[in-house]
């Protein structure tokens, strides 16, 4: 905690005005695990306060709601299996089942690079066990605890009057959070780049990889794009255009990202994820990620999933960050929710995942 700050500056005030309905969105799968909190959040207040803050729920993920399925596999370097005995990181070719979404609690919501985006990924390791990672577009994770997570939701109810997030109550938070005044201008200035193919994607918590000797190394990793990183277009726009973008780049060849390790420095807060590392800490280049379909979660390989962060393969251990538990507890009572309720179809729908027709095809 900066106990010296007298409060947030003006740019962090900014960020947390300007992108607060996105980022309560974005995060809103954090409030979870009620015994982790002074104020007993617990799953079913969460989900009550997901919907009073403008998630739309009906058989939908209560936030990162709009998305798509991808599948490729991922190509492990063995760089990493001196630090971890796990499948995934042994010199070899997985199968994995991912999905790209807005960080956003309604599944037809308009398009806007600025929002958060998310890659969540199922690595199927031949005759071991699983691992499951959520990952999102900003570089660090602007809460603590459980006990920031529920001021922060606190923050986000949706004014019947306006439709938005009260302006007070959003400042309010940020005055009294000085701690988290770091974490939200490092995502304030983050790059915002054309698309899902060129984002850079991070892992927000800390996880401790575990060796074949039983040594633990405290680890951040983030999926670093192949293709060239290009800005946004200011110019673009459409209700699905960063779908479209994101599904005609695959159809045209595969997409690809390298899986970065960071490694924990003797002074990086492993268990905090509200706190940045050092610039110069050690990394590992454990593999490349390669995606080379998609498909509408109208019937895809992703829809059935949960992308909980707490199914994680021997020789990968969760730390002791408390956000792990809250995010855990989230997807699995979304997961139960969304799965006795009727969905209604995908703003992106199969139709629109199919590769266009070759030239031969429509003359025909």
């Amino acid at each position: 905690m900066a106990a010296k700050s007298t409060g947030p500056s003006g740019s962090a005030l900014r960020w947390l005005g300007v992108a607060a309905a996105p980022a309560a969105l974005a995060l809103g799968f954090l409030w979870a695990g009620g015994w982790l909190s002074p104020h007993r959040v617990t799953q079913n207040r969460l989900m009550a306060e997901l919907h009073d803050a403008g998630s739309y729920g009906q058989g939908f993920r209560r936030a990162h709601s709009k998305g798509v399925c991808v599948t490729g596999r991922f190509d492990a370097s063995g760089a990493a299996a001196s630090v971890s005995k796990a499948a995934i990181f042994q010199e070899q070719s997985v199968p994995v089942v991912g999905r790209f979404a807005l960080g956003a609690g309604q599944p037809y919501v308009t398009d806007n690079p600025a929002t958060v985006r998310s890659m969540a990924l199922r690595f199927m390791p031949k005759d071991a066990p699983e691992w499951r990672a959520a990952m999102n577009n900003p570089p660090v994770l602007p809460l603590r605890d459980a006990q920031d997570a529920s001021d922060f939701f606190s923050s986000q109810r949706i004014d019947p009057a306006t439709g938005k997030p009260a302006p007070a109550r959003v400042k309010a938070f940020g005055a009294t959070h000085p701690w988290l005044q770091a974490a939200a201008e490092k995502n304030a200035h983050r790059v915002i780049t054309s698309g899902f193919a060129d984002d850079t994607y991070h892992s927000l918590d800390s996880f401790l990889l575990v060796g074949e000797t039983g040594t633990k190394t405290a680890v951040r990793w983030a999926m670093v794009p192949v293709q060239p990183v290009a800005p946004a277009d200011t110019a673009a726009g459409g209700r699905d255009y960063l779908f479209q973008r994101l599904i005609a780049d695959i159809h045209d060849h595969p997409l690809q990202w390298r899986m970065v390790l960071t490694v924990a420095g003797p002074h990086d807060a492993v268990n905090d994820p509200s706190q940045i590392w050092a610039p110069d800490d050690r990394t590992i280049d454990a593999g490349t990620l390669t995606l080379n379909a998609v498909e509408s979660e109208d019937g895809g390989p992703c829809t059935g999933l949960t992308f909980d962060p707490l199914i994680l393969p021997p020789g990968i251990v969760a730390s002791a960050d408390p956000i792990l538990q809250l995010r855990s507890g989230a997807y699995m009572r979304s997961f139960s929710l969304r799965s006795g309720e009727k969905r209604e179809p995908s703003a992106i729908t199969p139709a629109m995942t199919q590769a266009p027709a070759a030239e031969s095809e429509k003359k025909s």
